[in-house]
């Protein structure tokens, strides 16, 4: 049975700007029963660390709550790569180092009145300095975590992470191993650092001013060089199922028109179709349909077909062969896809009016709702990790759409979505200032 043993370090003073953590603690260790160790490992909150790498930043000339704010918004603004959620004063967002955690991780506890603190710059290099300064100070091979309180979705309550690592082993894989029962363990994969941090910061507490402590008993997870660091616990983009935060979910909708051969889950559409029909719709109606062409056979036919459709609409306009050719290429965007959805409008449950400008007005409603729809099928699409385009080109041969598809002369094809995983990334979208678009009264 391993028993383990985790010390807060007492007597450290007070850390500012230039001080050496390492030196610090190689004082302050000898205080401790039994000093410190080849094979314990150091858990150090980065609050010191912040302050002894001088992330300090001043909230305002003045102590007024207003000044403050501002300057704590400022440090929250600089420290985020993105935000994720945002609810009155309280901000998701991620860090450059792709932490997601309140405030990008500003803290104004455990410092100055008027002052923040930031994160280290790379609390891994952070975690090797002090593993070598101890090294050279007290000759011993130690580990070393840089940890940092954080909230969990879906639970109240915090808990301390590791942020930074030295000489610990981060990470342990099960995955291929086999269970008390003969089970293979597919998706377990420990946060060793993590739990270490969490247990350090029993002894270390928020009030106790004891930044530091010490976890006796697990050699086994100090290893001989520095290793990859806390930085290996990141989960990277392309695996995050939960990415989109409240904030930046509508804004991961992309027009992507370069997809890749790997197939697409038709449940992911499904989904995204189930999101599609929560859009408001005139009268308690819902007007919108989809149409998916999940063979490669029901693609090729609706789009030779339109194709053909095009070319000859575009002759009888008089363009050149050459000219017709390169429209045509346009279209490459369907015909690279993987999978294709027409949305369909349908007018079910709409009122006929003697005024004809009212009727209009009707059509204009249901038509303002399809496209709804369609908006929130596409962010959805994104929310799956799809990438899409919404092409119109199915509304200029409507009838060559609907023989070719079977549909009901009722169902207006509005428009093609291209759907797949993405070959590469977005081009840039141009800024857009809010305030070009608002006229107010």
């Amino acid at each position: 049975m391993t028993t383990i043993a985790i010390t807060g370090v007492p007597g450290l003073p007070e850390v500012r700007p230039g001080d050496d953590i390492a030196d610090l603690v190689a004082r302050a260790v000898p205080d401790l029963t039994d000093g410190l160790a080849d094979g314990d490992i150091l858990v150090v909150t980065s609050k010191i660390v912040s302050k002894a790498e001088g992330r300090i930043r001043r909230t305002g000339t003045t102590q007024s709550r207003t000044a403050q704010g501002d300057g704590r918004a400022a440090a929250i603004e600089e420290e985020t790569a993105r935000v994720v959620a945002r609810r009155g004063d309280t901000v998701i967002a991620q860090t450059r180092h792709g932490f997601v955690m309140a405030a990008a991780g500003v803290d104004a506890s455990n410092t100055s009145p008027g002052t923040v603190l930031l994160l280290p710059v790379d609390p891994d290099e952070s975690a090797r300095r002090i593993r070598r300064g101890l090294h050279d100070r007290l000759g011993i091979r130690v580990g070393v975590i840089v940890s940092d309180t954080f909230g969990r979705p879906w639970r109240n309550g915090l808990t301390d992470v590791a942020i930074g690592a030295a000489g610990v082993r981060p990470l342990d894989d099960f995955r291929g191993r086999s269970d008390a029962y003969g089970n293979e363990l597919s998706a377990t994969v420990t946060a060793l650092v993590d739990e270490l941090a969490a247990a350090a910061e029993l002894v270390k507490g928020k009030l106790s001013g004891v930044p530091v402590a010490v976890v006796r008993g697990l050699p086994g997870l100090v290893t001989a060089d520095d290793g990859p660091g806390a930085r290996a616990l990141v989960r990277p983009a392309d695996m995050d199922m939960f990415r989109y935060g409240s904030a930046d979910v509508v804004h991961a909708r992309r027009t992507i028109r370069e997809f890749t051969a790997e197939a697409v889950d038709p449940e992911a559409v499904r989904r995204a179709v189930a999101a599609a029909v929560t859009a408001p719709a005139p009268h308690h109606t819902t007007p919108w349909r989809f149409v998916l062409l999940e063979t490669a056979e029901s693609r090729t036919a609706l789009l030779d077909a339109m194709r053909d459709a095009w070319i000859e609409d575009l002759r009888s306009d008089g363009f050149s062969e050459e000219s017709i050719a390169r429209r045509i290429r346009r279209g490459d965007v369907l015909r690279n896809a993987p999978y294709l959805a027409v949305p369909c409008l349908v007018m079910d449950g709409s009122h006929t009016y003697r005024d004809e400008r009212r009727n209009t007005a009707e059509r204009e409603m249901f038509v303002v709702a399809t496209g709804a729809g369609v908006e929130n099928f596409l962010v959805q699409l994104a929310v799956e990790g799809l990438g899409s385009a919404w092409v119109s080109s199915t509304m200029f041969c409507r009838d060559v759409v609907r023989k070719v598809l079977g549909l009901p002369d009722d169902w207006d094809p509005m428009g093609a979505v291209a759907i797949g995983h993405a070959a590469a990334p977005p081009r840039d979208r141009p800024r857009r200032d809010p305030a070009d678009f608002i006229v107010t009264r």
